[in-house]
């Protein structure tokens, strides 16, 4: 998707409707947006080792910030494949990133080496991409999480007196 991501529509609604499309539509259209089932569960039976390590941990994660929807478990698995396959590339490169590849030289037919990139330096490149853009999208990255508006649970009227009459706390002194 090219441009800018779409701004959910609460955050819209608390911006005060900057883009001018009107209060009551975007309520009208958060009332309509869909709501998926909650609880990722369980790693799924492929998933060995490192990655079903992975999944218990961002499962939590997610738990915790209210976004573990079952919707979102493709994307997950895809996110723990990818930091396992990251892992294992990284692993593989401790001895070096580079590796020497025997050639002929065609002029003179005489056997020499030449030093290549390993093939593992771009899988880990390309895993710990997918890993950031899964998280990007899960909302485990940093600046996802800055983005997201988590609402805190509304004050009753009793909570609210009892906040109120409590004493301020002393000021330090300088």
């Amino acid at each position: 998707m090219r441009g800018r991501k779409p701004k959910p529509v609460k955050h819209q609604i608390s911006a005060g409707d900057p883009s001018h499309v009107g209060k009551a539509k975007l309520d009208k259209h958060l009332a309509n947006l869909p709501i998926a089932a909650r609880r990722l569960g369980d790693p799924p039976r492929h998933l060995s080792g490192l990655a079903a390590q992975q999944w218990a941990i961002w499962r939590d994660d997610l738990a915790r910030l209210g976004m573990d929807y079952r919707a979102d478990r493709v994307m997950l698995e895809g996110a723990c494949v990818a930091y396992a396959r990251a892992i294992e590339a990284d692993e593989i490169l401790k001895d070096g990133c580079q590796v020497e590849e025997p050639y002929v030289d065609k002029m003179t037919g005489e056997l020499g080496h030449i030093l290549k990139k390993h093939p593992a330096v771009s899988v880990s490149n390309v895993s710990w991409r997918r890993v950031r853009s899964f998280c990007a999208e899960l909302g485990l990255s940093l600046i996802s999480r800055t983005r997201l508006s988590i609402e805190a649970p509304t004050l009753g009227r009793e909570s609210l007196m009892e906040l109120l009459l409590k004493p301020r706390p002393a000021k330090p002194v300088q």
